[in-house]
């Protein structure tokens, strides 16, 4: 039994308190409620219209006291049944790309008891400097048969996965959307533009939106991409189990222009409240970007949007923040087959680090090539998508390495596996936050669809079958990943300066070519240096970081470089390159200034170990 009384207008929707539920709706509707079902979701059990006394303007609500245990429950207006937009949870569950979503009639939401346990759980708060990022799409990164998981495409299979991306040395994990949303619409056939569509729309073909870019039921996690029939507790187990492991969850949102900002904040407050994830990356319409920074409840949650106004970035919140820009990527790209004027932009961007902001780098993405498909094609081949390829971006600049697609010829593929490696380079030097796409660290393909929105097959479930065809790539990646973790060279917290501001006798980091301390920035150059001084990055109990000397070289032929002298009684070694080096690459010697050779489009990283007491002030002023 229960008792209806006065309600609050706000938050829209069914919330629960310890003795009942409040219930809001806004409808300019005289005949409207609340209709009650049994546990089957198909007998009514009572109607509650809203009483004109507990309207405020549109917004009409009532408290039900002593309504508890799970609740089924739809809206209504007059005799139309309305599906409740901000349930946390619906009675059916859909199976991915299910035709019957589109012809069900509305389905009830379900209120549940929320006594799900946390056991302390609580965020890792991964500075920017230390995150690496990896974006995802829950059903493709475990859907394919060679992911080995029992939940396949869904929260739990991607659980199942931390120890593999544990192990990669990812901290960040970004979602594209996991939300509730009808992933099937009707696509209009006509065999002309003079024609009008079938008249029935049952006849009507129908396609996915499999990146889930489309509006959405905000306040709940998509019930088909649950291994159980509870997406919620599915959900958070995911979240408490990365948290666990020291990782993060980030969320995509994209929403529609009838969305409200006000309503945005609300939304993204309940996932960090009821789910406890980390942040969120925002897309699509009416986003107030000085609203969210600055609202009191997501102060310490991270966001990442394309731009925020400088007060906010200047707040206390401000390094919460993160800029998600794509010139990074443009340039990269550029660089990396060999096109000319890109030096100084290269460079630019791998010393660019905000003080007060964070700034996400990424080559690859969901939208765009894949990396194996930026070495591979240079065009577009999106025909499996019903537009005749005239979706998707042409601007790739992508280079198939000498043979469009799928080869066989060893040195083609010898070079595009150079080219990745390259590329995870270029990522993983620069000094903000690195991100990646699922399955680039081992080669994974798309078949040159730069846009597959609505391919839910083999197109984009990761083929978990490369990691092993790919292992050379794979390992390389996994100990790129572990260099850049374990010397702040790498990933410091402020922008290096290029200056000696610390008296140590070397800037923090400093530009090089052909020779030492001359870097060639002509439209024609394509190699460069970048050196970067321990002193200036400290590591576990204090210790200097080692010297480290980064070699990038996009021309067609090699290129040999003499190399600054290095700290007294501290010699250069190759570490790590994107190539086979000679044994001779490298001429070494105290006295003598040292050079290498680098061949034609590679990548080479030099270390040069300080001692364990560091570097004498007095000593080792010896860089000019």
């Amino acid at each position: 039994m229960f008792t209806i009384e006065k309600g609050v207008p706000y938050p829209v929707g069914a919330h629960r308190d310890k003795s009942g539920i409040n219930f809001s709706m806004i409808s300019a509707n005289e005949d409207a409620g609340v209709i009650l079902f049994d546990k089957s979701g198909k007998n009514i059990r009572k109607k509650i219209p809203f009483q004109k006394e507990h309207e405020i303007g549109n917004v009409k609500c009532f408290y039900l006291d002593g309504l508890t245990g799970d609740v089924i429950y739809a809206f209504y207006e007059g005799d139309t049944l309305l599906r409740d937009e901000r349930g946390q949870a619906f009675l059916e569950n859909f199976s991915y790309g299910d035709v019957r979503m589109l012809e069900e009639p509305v389905i009830p939401a379900v209120l549940k008891t929320d006594d799900y346990d946390w056991e302390g759980d609580k965020s890792p708060a991964i500075s920017y400097e230390d995150s690496i990022a990896y974006c995802l799409h829950v059903r493709g990164f475990t859907k394919h048969a060679s992911s080995k998981v029992k939940g396949k495409g869904t929260f739990l299979g991607v659980t199942e996965k931390i120890p593999y991306l544990k192990d990669l040395g990812i901290t960040t994990l970004e979602f594209q959307p996991v939300y509730e949303f009808n992933e099937v619409e009707y696509l209009k056939k006509r065999e002309s533009f003079m024609q009008e569509p079938v008249s029935d729309p049952k006849e009507e073909p129908t396609r996915l939106q499999y990146w889930g870019y489309v509006k959405g039921y905000y306040y709940s996690p998509k019930s088909s991409y649950s291994f159980s029939k509870d997406a919620v507790t599915e959900f958070r187990n995911m979240v408490k189990e990365f948290h666990r492991n020291g990782m993060e969850v980030i969320l995509q949102f994209y929403f529609t222009k009838d969305i409200l900002p006000v309503e945005i904040v609300k939304i993204l407050t309940f996932w960090v409240l009821k789910f406890h994830v980390d942040g969120f990356h925002l897309k699509g319409k009416n986003i107030d970007a000085a609203m969210l920074a600055t609202d009191p409840a997501l102060a310490k949650t991270k966001i990442w949007y394309y731009g925020f106004p400088e007060e906010c970035v200047k707040s206390e919140n401000g390094r919460y923040l993160a800029e998600y820009r794509e010139d990074f990527r443009m340039d990269m790209r550029k660089f990396l087959k060999g096109d000319e004027d890109m030096v100084s932009k290269v460079m630019y961007h791998l010393k660019r680090n905000p003080a007060l902001v964070g700034n996400m780098n990424y080559i690859s993405n969901y939208d765009g090539f894949t990396m194996m498909d930026m070495v591979s094609y240079e065009r577009k081949h999106n025909e499996a998508n019903g537009e005749e390829n005239r979706d998707g971006t042409d601007y790739n600049l992508s280079w198939n390495c000498g043979l469009e697609g799928v080869t066989k010829k060893k040195a083609i593929m010898k070079l595009r596996m150079q080219q990745i490696k390259n590329a995870f380079l270029l990522l993983l030097t620069a000094q903000s936050t690195p991100l990646f796409f699922m399955g680039d660290e081992f080669g994974n393909s798309q078949k040159g669809n730069n846009n597959p929105y609505c391919q839910d097959n083999e197109i984009t479930w990761l083929n978990w079958k490369n990691a092993q065809t790919n292992s050379e790539l794979l390992d390389f990646v996994k100990e790129l990943i572990r260099l850049r973790k374990e010397h702040p060279v790498f990933h410091q917290e402020k922008e290096v300066r290029m200056m000696d501001y610390g008296a140590v006798g070397y800037p923090d980091a400093s530009y090089h070519g052909k020779f030492p301390w001359k870097v060639d920035t002509a439209v024609y150059s394509r190699q460069f240096g970048i050196m970067y001084c321990g002193a200036y990055a400290k590591k576990a109990k204090h210790k200097m970081d080692d010297f480290f000397y980064v070699a990038y070289n996009m021309h067609w032929e090699k290129y040999h470089f003499e190399l600054p002298k290095p700290p007294a009684g501290c010699m250069w070694e190759v570490v790590m390159a994107s190539a086979e080096l000679p044994e001779d690459c490298l001429t070494e010697d105290e006295t003598e200034l040292s050079g290498i050779t680098i061949p034609a489009r590679t990548i080479c990283i030099l270390c040069a170990k300080v001692n364990e007491e560091g570097m004498s002030k007095h000593e080792d002023r010896t860089a000019f």
